[in-house]
């Protein structure tokens, strides 16, 4: 072997001899096309390799990062995350659990929040039922201390025959009587004031005529405007049919109606009025007398609460007639309130319609 040539001798199994001879120069071009070859072939296989590790991690590396991802969601509350479960082998099979799994807590922790809700707000009621009797209990005793202090002061007086005039005595009686009275008239309204707040009083909607109802009781009121020397002024005959309960529709129009005559100034006037608002009727109380001062509008409705503390003993209020007032147009769903106007103060509420009526006012 030289420099230029690679030389190959050997024997044949005749004993001859025989030699080759190559050009140095075409074998080693020959090794280079070779492993040229085997180099492209090899960058090719990693291709195909890597192209197929690809596809590989597609189909399983990428649903397990879905469920990975739903996993996630579902523990910060999120159930609206769904895995892909289009394959049928066992990465399909735990797709199509955790959906199921997502379903089945989505669900349970609903009803638990909605159970945690209707708990919230048992507690509360319970809450408001206890602050409801205490505030009651303290407000009982605190109204009741005068009238218990009057009555057994003046029955004491008469045990003890602290006066022999017959006068005196009748007087001490008409007091306790007087005092027992009020009494009874207030725990009536209080327990009719609890049925109303509670709702235990249930509302029996009926057809009647307002006008009527309003004349009656202005008609049983005649005496209480001849003590007070107040002037009234309803000027209604035609009837006018609404639907509500009329038996607290009564207990409304009577209070606002007591309240305007004992408030009214002597010699004052009370005027009744009613106006068209679509298809409600508002009815207006008006008393002429001192307004109510602004600060105290909102206060008046609250059980107990008196503007005027003297002068509402002195007629017997109780400080509940507007509470309840409240509670039945609020159980009615219709709006109500008192304003100041000039010369006095208006008290209204408002009654749906049972039909179309004629204009009962200018402004209609």
């Amino acid at each position: 072997m030289n420099a230029e040539f690679y030389d190959l001798l050997g024997v044949l199994n005749d004993g001859s001899l025989i030699a080759l001879r190559t050009s140095a120069a075409r074998f080693n071009e020959n090794i280079t096309t070779t492993m040229r070859l085997y180099s492209y072939v090899g960058i090719l296989a990693i291709l195909v390799g890597c192209i197929a590790m690809f596809c590989a991690s597609s189909l399983y590396v990428k649903p397990i990062h879905e469920m990975a991802v739903a996993a996630r969601k579902m523990s910060q509350l999120d159930f609206n995350t769904r895995v892909s479960t289009n394959s049928k082998d066992e990465i399909g099979e735990l797709g199509r659990s955790i959906n199921s799994m997502s379903t089945e807590l989505e669900a349970t922790i609903s009803e638990l929040k909605t159970a945690n809700a209707k708990l919230t707000k048992d507690i509360e009621e319970k809450i408001q039922i206890d602050e409801m009797r205490k505030e009651f209990l303290s407000h009982v005793s605190h109204e009741l201390k005068t009238p218990i202090a009057l009555i057994q002061g003046y029955a004491e007086g008469l045990k003890e025959n602290i006066s022999d005039d017959p006068e005196s005595k009748d007087f001490y009686c008409e007091v306790i009587m007087d005092e027992a009275d009020k009494m009874n008239s207030m725990v009536k309204k209080l327990l009719a004031l609890n049925e109303l707040e509670f709702g235990t009083d249930q509302i029996n909607f009926e057809r009647f005529d307002i006008v009527e109802l309003m004349r009656n009781i202005n008609a049983s009121s005649n005496i209480l405007l001849q003590q007070n020397n107040v002037q009234l002024h309803f000027d209604f005959e035609q009837p006018i049919y609404v639907w509500a309960d009329e038996f607290m529709i009564e207990e409304v129009y009577t209070n606002y109606l007591t309240n305007a005559i004992h408030y009214a100034p002597d010699g004052g006037n009370v005027i009744v009025s009613m106006e068209n608002k679509d298809q409600l009727i508002r009815i207006n109380v008006f008393n002429e007398g001192n307004p109510i001062p602004e600060e105290e509008l909102s206060k008046i409705w609250i059980k107990f609460y008196k503007v005027d503390k003297a002068r509402t003993r002195e007629y017997g209020g109780s400080g509940i007639g507007l509470s309840i007032v409240a509670a039945t147009m609020k159980q009615h769903g219709r709006e109500y309130g008192a304003y100041n106007k000039e010369n006095g103060v208006v008290f209204y509420f408002e009654l749906e319609m049972a039909k179309q009526v004629e204009c009962i006012t200018e402004n209609c």
